[in-house]
């Protein structure tokens, strides 16, 4: 059952972390730091995704715009968020969705855990920013030589288990690396994409929200690699 859009307060969800954040902001924040225009609104998944797409463009060139990332953007936001895409990305440190994209503050809802993984916890957190914010599109953006899908095919070669908590990680990679490990080619680049395929798949399968609003043509789902050694985004069908 879709709960009620009157009983998810975006303001008590979120505004206590606003606040922090503009707290946080103001501490550090330089006065020359002059926020941009905001671009305009972005109305259809085609568009989200060429927004995206452009913006990686800039990354890799050099030419990053680097766009409302200023003191007065932080304000702006304060009040209430309209991310236009949801990413769900690996937790790797080089893998920062913004930087990439060359997006700023409220562009973009990040879903980050090791091995871009859907579980419960973080499909409801996709499934809000689809309800509350009307978010147009969802990028599931895996990267090569992920170290989540090493750690998983170092676990089935040797029989071994992951220590702590990360064998969860494992166990849940696990089912979906095993299938192609004797595919021709790299062994981790054939999980990486099998594991994109894999957890878009997830997205609709597992959610009735996601399903509908695909279905609708409101919401579109995709796979994206993301190459260490260029930084280019690539769709991964």
């Amino acid at each position: 059952m879709i709960v009620a859009r009157s009983h998810l307060s975006r303001r008590s969800l979120l505004t206590a972390g606003g606040a922090a954040a503009v707290a946080l902001g103001a501490a550090g924040a330089s006065p020359s730091a002059a926020a941009a225009p905001a671009d305009n609104p972005v109305d259809t998944p085609a568009e989200a995704l060429r927004r995206l797409q452009a913006g990686n463009q800039r990354f890799t060139s050099g030419h990053g715009r680097h766009p409302h990332q200023g003191l007065t953007d932080l304000h702006r936001l304060a009040a209430g968020q309209h991310p236009f895409a949801i990413t769900v990305g690996c937790a790797d440190s080089r893998v920062a969705p913004e930087v990439l994209f060359d997006q700023g503050l409220g562009d973009l809802f990040d879903n980050r855990v090791a091995g871009n993984i859907v579980d419960d916890l973080l499909l409801g957190s996709v499934e809000f920013a689809v309800e509350e914010f009307g978010s147009l599109l969802i990028v599931v953006l895996g990267h090569e030589r992920c170290g989540a899908i090493t750690a998983t095919i170092d676990a089935i070669h040797t029989g071994g288990t992951a220590p702590g908590h990360i064998g969860t990680i494992v166990d849940a990679l696990r089912p979906i690396v095993e299938p192609v490990l004797d595919q021709p080619g790299d062994p981790v680049e054939n999980g990486v994409r099998a594991n994109i395929a894999a957890q878009v798949r997830a997205l609709s399968a597992r959610s009735t929200i996601i399903a509908e609003k695909v279905h609708e043509g409101a919401l579109h789902v995709v796979g994206a690699r993301y190459d260490l050694d260029n930084g280019r985004v690539s769709l991964v069908a």
